[in-house]
């Protein structure tokens, strides 16, 4: 039975079936009889899930509870170890944290086999067996308590927050900021490639439940960030509104201690003076030049051009501007017709941009909405005389700054009462919708958005290190050129791919010219397991051999070094480690230099599958390509090497050793078209950083991601992106026999500060 989670202490008491006694753990004893008994007690240490060589390889878990009742705190024995095992021992350590409160019933009471080294309990309990559960009260934790790297439970006010937008991976984003009555103010971001996954926001002011979420330190302030199991649930912040739920779970638990929670969150935000700026206007109210939301109902929609969804809404008031009419033809409207409310000053004619149109095509009329951030600007028609006065026109520009986005509301939502009451009691205007098609004809107006033409100006945040002297191209020229060719370009990025920087580290073959992916970690362990399971004794006579303990009782780890360099210094030896696992050899290679792992086949050492690295150095993973590899491990030669480095192991050991390089594809656009282009041979002089110190330097990977965060800034519209000045280099491959022209820059570095 998995991990079952309840929100108070009363609601954990509840769950005890009658049919269980509750027992103190300092009157357990080897000879008690478990059946039927629970024990309540907090968590004070949870271990990490490991693999138990005893139990055939199955996962476990250590954990420490103590008891909690105050009676008992002083007692001898009050603490007690607790082994999980299997599906328990996984679910156990995702859903419980230290400090949570806990009921474990039908355990297993054994000696405990660390009671003369811990001083804990002389017995443990173990959770084996289908009938063991365990009850777990959350915690939540005030936001000035949280703690760098630990998984919490919070409650918190929105004081910021943007609808969910692509990310540079597969997921969405949704970004917010909470605050509680400590008046500390932490950021979020939630990862979910579902978009009804996300917490439903609709204001300032909403109360967020956050369960499960990771903290850490991001530029000097405390963040969380979704982990396993994680779910979110808000509610309006309100005084006085009914404390419903908002959540996409499906299952979740909600109690008296959240109503109270909840309760308590609303009397203090409504004494604070941020609660109140509230950006919502209506169209009565609404002047050139602001940015502000809107609450309305969508009346009709029309598809403009690929980056451009017209939406014709109102709130049931009347502008005091003239507003600009983009009128279309009656085939392209999807919707009502608006022309008497048009006519009347009621309708604002909102042109959505760029990323927010996923969600406006989705929209259906008669939808109730909400604009962040909405713009108003000052226009003319095109066939406006210049004496006459500019009308007011309503833009969701692309990016996400500000919290800039929409969504739908739900009609029982109680933000819309006032809105719906406004709109039930105007007068209906479909009696003056009469109107012949030359008038929907009157206007077609195309909003100098939709074809950005800005000014090729600006400084740059690259240099082309070229000798050559060529013009500079515009990138529809570039497109149209005849290869090959070198020419300079000045553009943005418009995006780039992999969006997850690590995916861009490279395995280049200089032999077969092949390509691949760095394994990860999850893969390379498995090669180590399927290493140590098959491997047997080794009685390779020109290695001296010596042991050490691994961290899993009962099995070593064996380190040969070759008899030429016995006596040498460890940071000068080539040691080969024979029956360890991923994590055991990448604490070895702190403290020795060049670490190839083995395994033993007929009584003889031999490498391991070069999926994962025949060799470890520091921080450093080096890996052999397997087609272009001999592998001569049977007839070694080590002797006259003076230094050893990843050239010489790998030419002892046969392999043909593949190149770390880094690959990215940038889509680069300017004022007349776009194109991708790669950036691969020319990569370490463009980041000032080699792609093998990046691959073990957490510091190089950061150097690079803040070079790409300032190419393309998080949230950031193409205008606001800097100009590359950038040289390229066109050419033509052959794909399925045909030819395909490509673009690399080269000769391009980024500005050293």
């Amino acid at each position: 039975m998995p991990v079952q989670k309840v929100n108070d202490s009363s609601d954990l008491d509840a769950k005890v079936p009658s049919h269980l006694q509750r027992t103190s753990i300092t009157s357990l004893t080897t000879t008690s009889e478990p059946l039927h008994r629970c024990v309540k007690a907090r968590v004070v240490h949870k271990g990490p899930v490991i693999s138990c060589a005893q139990k055939d390889g199955i996962e476990m878990l250590r954990a420490e509870i103590k008891e909690e009742d105050p009676l008992q705190r002083s007692a001898e024995h009050a603490s007690i170890n607790v082994i999980f095992f299997g599906t328990l021992a996984k679910d156990f350590s995702q859903s419980a944290r230290q400090g949570d409160v806990v009921l474990l019933a039908d355990f297993t009471i054994k000696k405990s086999p660390s009671f003369l080294r811990d001083k804990l309990h002389p017995c443990q309990l173990e959770m084996d067996g289908k009938d063991a559960c365990v009850y777990a009260k959350y915690t939540y934790v005030p936001l000035n308590n949280l703690k760098p790297k630990t998984v919490v439970n919070v409650y918190g006010v929105v004081t910021f927050f943007k609808q969910p937008f692509p990310s540079k991976g597969s997921d969405y984003c949704s970004t917010l900021k909470i605050t509680d009555q400590t008046d500390v103010k932490v950021g979020c971001n939630i990862f979910s490639n579902k978009l009804e996954d996300h917490p439903v926001m609709f204001r300032v002011g909403d109360i967020i439940r956050l369960h499960r979420f990771k903290t850490d330190f991001f530029r000097d302030s405390m963040s969380l960030l979704n982990t396993y199991g994680w779910s979110t649930v808000t509610f309006d912040g309100t005084i006085d509104s009914p404390v419903v739920p908002r959540t996409p779970s499906k299952s979740f638990h909600f109690g008296e201690s959240d109503i109270r929670m909840v309760q308590e969150l609303r009397q203090w935000a409504a004494n604070q003076s941020w609660i109140s700026n509230d950006f919502t206007v209506s169209l009565s109210s609404v002047q050139p030049g602001m940015y502000f939301d809107l609450t309305c109902q969508l009346l009709a929609k029309a598809v403009m051009d690929s980056r451009c969804i017209l939406l014709k809404v109102w709130d049931g008031t009347k502008c005091h501007h003239p507003l600009l009419n983009v009128a279309v033809a009656s085939d392209a409207l999807e919707g009502e017709s608006t022309v008497a409310k048009d006519r009347m000053n009621l309708i604002a004619n909102v042109l959505v941009y760029d990323n927010h149109l996923e969600v406006a095509r989705d929209l259906k009329p008669g939808t109730f909405l909400r604009f962040y951030n909405l713009h108003t600007l000052l226009q003319r028609a095109p066939d406006q005389l210049p004496d006459q006065p500019e009308h007011l026109s309503f833009h969701l520009h692309g990016g996400t700054s500000y919290g800039r986005g929409l969504r739908s509301l739900p009609a029982e939502s109680p933000a819309l009462q006032s809105l719906k009451s406004v709109l039930e009691k105007h007068v209906d205007l479909d009696e003056y919708d009469e109107v012949n098609d030359g008038t929907l004809l009157e206007i077609w107006y195309t909003p100098p958005e939709a074809v950005d033409a800005e000014a090729d100006t600006g400084p740059s945040y690259t240099v082309r290190t070229c000798e050559h002297n060529t013009r500079q191209l515009t990138l529809a020229r570039v497109k149209h050129s005849t290869p090959p060719l070198s020419c300079h370009v000045r553009a943005r990025v418009k995006k780039y791919k992999p969006q997850q920087l690590y995916q861009c580290l490279k395995l280049f073959c200089s032999n077969c010219k092949s390509m691949k992916d760095v394994p990860n970690d999850s893969a390379v362990a498995k090669v180590f397991r399927e290493s140590a399971k098959d491997s047997q004794p080794c009685d390779e006579q020109w290695a001296a051999t010596s042991s050490a303990s691994s961290r899993e009782p009962g099995r070593t780890i064996s380190m040969h070094i070759s008899r030429d360099m016995v006596g040498e210094s460890t940071h000068t030896q080539l040691i080969f480690v024979e029956g360890t696992t991923l994590d055991e050899i990448c604490v070895l290679s702190q403290d020795y230099k060049n670490l190839v792992p083995v395994r033993s086949v007929s009584g003889r050492m031999t490498l391991m599958d070069l999926t994962a690295p025949f060799l470890f150095s520091g921080d450093k993973r080096y890996y052999g390509c397997k087609q272009c590899s001999r592998n001569t491990f049977q007839n070694p030669v080590f002797s006259g090497v003076e230094t050893w480095d990843e050239q010489t192991v790998a030419k002892a050991l046969g392999v043909h050793l593949m190149q770390y390089r880094l690959l990215i594809q940038f889509e680069l656009e300017d004022q007349t078209d776009t194109l991708e282009a790669l950036l691969w041979e020319n990569t370490e002089r463009f980041f000032h950083v080699s792609a093998a110190d990046a691959s073990g330097s957490q510091d190089l990977q950061d150097k690079i991601q803040t070079i790409m965060d300032t190419i393309q800034p998080p949230d950031s519209s193409l205008a606001e992106r800097p100009w590359l000045d950038l040289c390229l280099s066109v050419y033509t491959i052959k794909d399925n026999d045909r030819n395909k022209v490509c673009y690399q820059i080269t000769n391009t570095e980024v500005k050293e500060e």
